[in-house]
C-alpha cells in the first residue's frame, strides 16, 4: 500500500502545551475549535469506508486534551497518532508532500543502512526523525499504531541543513536506487532551513519539521 510523505513546520512548544491537561487559554480555545472540526471530518472519511479503531478521533482528542492516551482499544494507538496529527497540522504552516512510496519503511531503513555506510551520523539517518514519533515533552506515553499509520516524525530546524550538507556530501558515492529521492530531501531540508533563519530574523517560534506518513 502506498504511502504518502508530507512535511509541515510548526513550534513544538505550542503543540506540547495542548496536552499538559490544564485549562486552555482563549487562543487554544479558538484553535482547539479548528482542530475538533478537522477531526470530525477526519472520522466521517472513517465511517465511510467501515474503518473502526474501537476509538473515535474526536474521543481521542478528548483522551489526549485530558493529559492521557489509556485507551485499550486494539487500534487505539492510530486513534490516538491520528489526533495527535490534527493537533500539529493546525499549529503549523500549510504542508507539502515529500513524496509518495510504496514500502516507505523499508526504503529509508535500506538508505539509512547506505548512508551508514557512508558514515552520515546516525543522529542524521533520514529513518531516525521520519519515524521518530510524537514530540518530546508530552507528559505521558502514547501507543503506538499497529499498522504503522499513520506515522509522525520530527527533526529540528537546527538539524536540517547539517542533514543536508551530510547528504550532498555523499551523493556522488550514494547507490543509484537512493539518489533522486535523497537529491529530493536534501533540497527541501536546505529550503526549510534557509525560510528558518528568515522566519527568526521576524520574531517566529517554528523549531520544527514535522513529518507525517499516512496510507
Amino acid at each position: 500500500m502506498s504511502k504518502v510523505i508530507s512535511y509541515s513546520v510548526a513550534d513544538t512548544r505550542r503543540v506540547v502545551a495542548f496536552l499538559s491537561a490544564g485549562p486552555l487559554t482563549a487562543d487554544q480555545q479558538r484553535i482547539l475549535g479548528y482542530i475538533r472540526k478537522s477531526c470530525e471530518q477526519h472520522q466521517l472519511d472513517l465511517d465511510r469506508q467501515d474503518i473502526d479503531y474501537g476509538l473515535t478521533i474526536p474521543e481521542a482528542l478528548d483522551h489526549l486534551l485530558a493529559g492521557r492516551a489509556d485507551s485499550d482499544a486494539a487500534y487505539a494507538g492510530n486513534a490516538y497518532y491520528s489526533a495527535l496529527q490534527h493537533i500539529i497540522d493546525n499549529h503549523a504552516s500549510d504542508p507539502y508532500d515529500l513524496g509518495v512510496f510504496s514500502r516507505p519503511g523499508t526504503f529509508f531503513g535500506l538508505l539509512d543502512d547506505e548512508l551508514r555506510r557512508l558514515d552520515v551520523p546516525t543522529e542524521l539517518l533520514p529513518g531516525t526523525f521520519l519515524y521518530a514519533g510524537p514530540p518530546d515533552g508530552i507528559p505521558f506515553p502514547i501507543p503506538h499504531p499497529v499498522d504503522g499509520s499513520p506515522e509522525i516524525g520530527r527533526l529540528l530546524l537546527d538539524r536540517a541543513k547539517p542533514a543536508a550538507d551530510a547528504y550532498l556530501a555523499v551523493m556522488d558515492r550514494v547507490a543509484d536506487d537512493f539518489r533522486y529521492e535523497l537529491q529530493q530531501l536534501a533540497g527541501t531540508l536546505q529550503t526549510e532551513h534557509n525560510e528558518w533563519q528568515t522566519a527568526l530574523r521576524h520574531g517566529w517560534t517554528m523549531d520544527t519539521v514535522f513529518f507525517s506518513i499516512k496510507g
